[in-house]
């Protein structure tokens, strides 16, 4: 029998659970909610697996309470949820929807009774469809709309949230929406997904100066990114490296952590931009210091020349929808992984998420962190027990999370300042093109009937987020 100690987080550690506005709250046309992207990219024929929206999603508008009991039983210590836009300001610009502010201000109030930190994402994807008819993130003018906003969001919750995250994942917003179209708004454009990585950037640099203006409770700031682990494979293979590294991770961390773009990103692209959107004053608008770093890490990515002549391989882990979220750098290709896989056809390696963590402690050695999303799709079933209640037996996800857990407390060892980690996701939801195909969440959700059901995994992290020790596969089911 092992007598070896269970790994334990500092006490200071946040243990949470993360979701998206789009992807669980539903009443899409209610309370003055304006449409978003996503509502007329979804709506669109042929956009989402089996022409799915997320009209209802998870109706968690409608269940905040209960919703929030759900968390407080879990045990969390924080949740990161984002706000929808669109619900705030229905068409991007002018005066706040009270009764849009008046949900998260319920939300916030209810997390605080709980002593649940909230942790807030302003921009998850969800971009209002009238800025995107005026060009949308192409358009300089959506970042200084994007700053307007996070003031007006700002002012009624800056006494309260303890976490500002300006931007998720704004590599997907930019180069799957606007460069490969499997995103909304569904764009097929280089130059024009280059554009938006900027306007994004800038839009991150104006709202945290906006944040701080506004906020009272001595909050903290923070941007997540999707950072891409990369192996490079055959001849060259650290020229592919190079070239996508350059796109996915230094477009975003070298303007907003360094205050510049990296020349080679501007070299390989030469021929799809001139940059000329980047304009005098940006970069040091982009470049705020950060109290945290958003890391969100699911699996890594093979990259290798491509030879020209054999069928060009193009896995790189996205729904191909016809365009390339690579401008610039065709000669790229993504060679298929091992597995085992998720039900996303990811590659599950626990291992490259501890690389990351050490990698930027080695980059950017004052940069505290924090792992704002990891978490994986399976294939969920329900069971009816003999007593009539429900439970959903999900090992593959327990083994997941627990080799990730495992992971980042051995990069914590390593003397990474991480600060804490929210799990992907608290419940199953609207996944983006995949519909509701795909289940991410801990606690499963009965579209149907709108039921919530604790998965094991959602068991045994209860057990983590109110112990700080990661508990062995098995517990608390």
């Amino acid at each position: 029998m092992s007598t070896a100690q269970p790994l334990s987080f500092p006490a200071h550690f946040l243990l949470g659970s993360a979701t998206a506005a789009y992807q669980i709250e539903g009443a899409a046309d209610e309370d003055g909610r304006g449409p978003s992207i996503w509502d007329t990219y979804s709506h669109t024929p042929g956009k989402t697996w089996n022409g799915d929206t997320g009209d209802v999603a998870a109706d968690h508008y409608h269940r905040l309470d209960e919703d929030l009991d759900l968390m407080a039983s879990l045990g969390l210590k924080a949740y990161r949820f984002s706000i929808a836009w669109p619900r705030i300001q229905p068409t991007g610009r002018g005066p706040a929807n009270p009764k849009g502010l008046d949900f998260y201000s319920r939300l916030v109030d209810g997390l605080l009774q709980r002593d649940i930190v909230p942790v807030a994402t302003l921009y998850h994807w969800d971009l209002p469809q009238a800025l995107e008819d005026e060009g949308g993130w192409t358009n300089r003018a959506t970042a200084f709309a994007f700053a307007d906003y996070a003031r007006v969001v700002g002012e009624a919750l800056g006494d309260r949230v303890a976490i500002w995250t300006t931007l998720n994942e704004p590599w997907c917003s930019a180069y799957l929406g606007y460069g490969a179209g499997a995103h909304a708004p569904g764009r097929s454009d280089g130059a024009a997904a280059l554009a938006a990585v900027h306007h994004l950037n800038l839009a991150h640099g104006l709202a945290v100066q906006q944040l701080r203006e506004v906020t009272t409770n001595d909050p903290q700031y923070s941007v997540t990114l999707n950072f891409h682990v990369l192996r490079g494979e055959g001849d060259g293979a650290e020229e592919a490296v190079r070239r996508i590294d350059a796109l996915a991770n230094r477009a975003f961390t070298e303007p907003l952590l360094r205050g510049q773009y990296p020349q080679d990103l501007l070299a390989d692209t030469a021929s799809v931009t001139d940059w000329s959107f980047v304009e005098d004053g940006d970069l040091a608008l982009i470049h705020q210091p950060l109290d945290l770093l958003g890391v969100n890490y699911y699996a890594t990515t093979t990259v290798r020349l491509w030879d020209g002549t054999t069928a060009r391989q193009n896995n790189d882990g996205h729904k191909d929808m016809g365009g390339s979220p690579w401008p610039g750098s065709p000669q790229v290709e993504f060679v298929a992984q091992e597995g085992p896989h998720t039900a996303m056809g990811w590659n599950i390696d626990p291992d490259g998420l501890e690389e990351l963590l050490l990698d930027l402690h080695a980059r950017f050695p004052d940069q505290p962190l924090v792992i704002t999303e990891n978490g994986a799709a399976f294939e969920d079933h329900v069971v009816t027990r003999s007593d009539g209640s429900h439970a959903v037996h999900d090992p593959e996800r327990v083994d997941y999370l627990h080799r990730h857990f495992v992971a980042a407390h051995r990069s914590l060892t390593a003397g990474v300042d991480l600060r804490g980690y929210f799990v992907w996701s608290l419940m199953d939801n609207f996944e983006w093109g995949y519909g509701y195909s795909k289940r991410f969440g801990i606690v499963h959700v009965d579209y149907e009937t709108q039921r919530r059901t604790l998965k094991d995994s959602a068991l045994w992290y209860r057990e983590l987020a109110t112990t700080g020790s990661i508990p062995t596969p098995g517990a608390g089911e």
